[in-house]
């Protein structure tokens, strides 16, 4: 791992500017809070519900590895347009929806937005800041902040939603929504994409496909990485969607959903902004954190006061969206640019692989058993997370990032190349004293010494010797000198 750490330079905020733009429009989604009551409107009951989850569920995984690799082959940034696309459309048709078959088909195609933009962001800004600094240390500080920006989106349109529908409509925050994402597309097209993911050769489809499988399945780094950053995912995933749930076992007022959800989801930003503070190498932080998620996973099995629920719970998410984003740094550090955005939505398919049947476990224990139950299952996957953390921070100490130990070596091979030149240059200047035998000892043995490895330096020699005698004969020759002062003509 690279410890040198880089200065933010001005260039680099600019560029990822339109980005942050991007992304804060982007996750102003109006209909989000009030999404369920909508549901229930157009004819939703908990069956249709968990139809829905499913078919949801099913389109996620199937896209991500796709989407990733048409990324690395094509335009990330382009790929995030589409996204914006497919949300538009999802907003659009879910607001004009009518039955509940309408919905999940609207909810598919939220699907395909949520895989178009999985692993596409951060391997972004990982690239960008590898440009523009030459080195990673400050990607887990940038991608913080762009976190940061998309968790206050969050936070807004949570507020902001709820309250538009209060005064027209649930179905006119759809409408609301779709604007506001077109604005996002415009903010994408003008960000000055990275290209260190694009090859100086251009590799078939079918090589390219292979090269990401085989990395993620292979190398044994790349598949404890990417078990790190599918468990921190799906305990994240798990904590958004079962946590509501301690509120209703334990009575909690109407009126605190709101502000509770807003807490919740504004500790994506909060994590990305302290991130960038936090050096979890160091040993005394890793610690730290494994204790507090592991002290507030078991705090869900017990206790009974709702302020402690809630304060497990907003901890518990700061934590996982802290090692969340050290994991995809580690992620992006052990793969080339090339296949980065494929291998990183690798993380989000298996993510969801993972979480499909936990929720299920989950769901039966917290049925049978109680919620307070369930949460030993959030402490078990604390503890499998936190020995695959630490695991792989130990592997990674001292380890030259893929993408710029590539980068050093071509750099290198460059210089190899520039000084073997520079070495041409001198011994063509040199070449007619060595005819004339006019080098020192010292100088004639370097100048020999080159000559016996390099061919181009031998035949320009050997060519200069042959013109060298060729003038000797013709100056030689009967009559040359009044040749040479009389040309003909």
């Amino acid at each position: 791992m690279i410890t040198k750490r880089a200065a933010a330079p001005r260039t680099l905020a600019r560029r990822l500017l339109p980005l942050q733009v991007g992304m804060a429009l982007q996750g102003l989604i109006l209909w989000v809070p009030i999404e369920k009551l909508f549901m229930t409107q157009i004819g939703f009951d908990a069956a249709s519900v968990g139809a829905m989850a499913a078919a949801y569920a099913a389109v996620v995984p199937l896209l991500e590895v796709p989407s990733g690799i048409l990324a690395d082959r094509w335009s990330r940034s382009r790929l995030l347009v589409l996204a914006c696309v497919a949300l538009m459309v999802s907003s659009l048709l879910g607001g004009l929806s009518q039955t509940v078959i309408a919905y999940v088909i609207a909810a598919m195609i939220l699907g395909v937005y949520f895989a178009f933009s999985s692993g596409t962001v951060d391997s972004i800004v990982y690239d960008a800041v590898v440009e523009e600094t030459g080195s990673n240390e400050l990607y887990e500080k940038w991608i913080g902040r762009i976190r940061a920006v998309e968790s206050a989106a969050f936070v807004l349109s949570a507020l902001a939603g709820g309250v538009l529908a209060q005064y027209t409509s649930p179905r006119f925050t759809y409408f609301a929504t779709v604007p506001l994402v077109g604005l996002a597309i415009i903010a994408f097209i003008r960000f000055d994409e990275p290209q260190l993911h694009k090859p100086a050769e251009r590799e078939t489809l079918r090589s390219h496909v292979a090269l990401t499988l085989k990395t993620m399945i292979t190398s044994r780094t790349v598949l404890r990485v990417l078990l790190l950053t599918a468990t921190a995912g799906l305990l994240s995933q798990a904590l958004f969607e079962f946590g509501p749930l301690w509120l209703v076992a334990l009575a909690a007022p109407a009126v605190l959903y709101g502000p509770y959800w807003a807490v919740l989801v504004s500790t994506l930003g909060v994590g990305g902004l302290l991130i960038g503070k936090l050096r979890l190498e160091r040993r005394l932080i890793l610690a730290g954190l494994i204790i507090l998620s592991l002290a507030t996973a078991l705090l869900l099995t017990w206790t009974r006061s709702l302020a402690v629920v809630v304060a497990a719970q907003v901890l518990l998410a700061l934590v996982l969206a802290i090692i969340a984003i050290h994991a995809s740094r580690l992620l992006h550090d052990a793969v080339p640019s090339s296949i980065r955005a494929g291998v990183s939505s690798g993380a989000g398919t298996l993510t969801w692989i993972l979480f499909l049947p936990f929720s299920l476990v989950f769901g039966w224990t917290a049925r049978d058993n109680g919620i307070g139950s369930s949460g030993f299952m959030l402490a078990g996957a604390v503890v499998i997370l936190a020995a695959l953390l630490i695991l792989s921070v130990r592997a990674s100490r001292g380890t030259e990032p893929v993408e710029l130990a590539a980068t050093a070596k071509e750099q290198a091979v460059q210089a190899t190349q520039d000084a073997e030149e520079m070495a041409c240059k001198q011994l063509v200047e040199l070449v007619a004293d060595y005819v004339d035998d006019a080098l020192s000892p010292e100088l004639k043995a370097r100048f020999e010494e080159h000559l016996a490895g390099c061919d181009g330096c031998t035949t320009y020699l050997h060519q200069t010797q042959q013109i060298i005698a060729e003038l000797g004969r013709l100056s030689a020759a009967p009559g040359s000198d009044e040749a040479l002062q009389h040309p003909a003509g």
